[in-house]
């Protein structure tokens, strides 16, 4: 296995690995149980502010579902971040097993999984067959903060 393999392929795909988003309740942002990393749901945190707030769904006054895709992949990459954070580095990660993304999304809006697909396609362009995982793709009325995206993954690491 290469030094950095996983941050430098994130570097590739243009994405830089952030620091650990600080949690808003009383919660640690992952924990590790056997050989797996447990996330918190990471919300699309960008230099410690949310880019954007709202419910998702096409329209005047909501949240794009192509930007809502684009959190959800920031949100996915915020997850890496505290996945690194309690195993120090991204390299001892063997498989992705399961994402579960929510969005905050009007009640006619039903693309939901189209909106975590940011999160999944960023994981297996990263990790390549080993980020093919299971899925939930929820919507909810809101999120905290009034996020419209919010992530969490389960990853198994050596």
């Amino acid at each position: 296995m290469s030094v950095n393999r996983v941050e430098n392929r994130l570097a590739e795909l243009g994405f830089t690995l952030p620091e650990v988003a600080a949690p808003v309740a009383s919660y640690v942002p992952a924990v590790t149980s056997g050989n797996y990393v447990y996330t918190s749901g990471q919300l699309p945190f960008v230099e410690g502010a949310l880019p954007e707030t709202g419910k998702v769904n096409e329209g005047e006054g909501f949240v794009s579902p192509e930007d809502a895709k684009k959190y959800a992949a920031i949100s996915a990459l915020n997850a890496l971040a505290a996945v690194k954070s309690v195993i120090g580095d991204l390299d001892r990660v063997t498989k992705v097993v399961k994402v579960v993304g929510f969005v905050s999304s009007d009640p006619s809006f039903t693309a939901q999984p189209a909106v975590i697909n940011g999160a999944s396609e960023l994981l297996g362009d990263v990790f390549g067959d080993a980020g093919r995982h299971a899925r939930s793709a929820v919507g909810v009325p809101v999120l905290p903060l009034d996020s419209p995206v919010e992530v969490e993954i389960i990853v198994e690491y050596v």
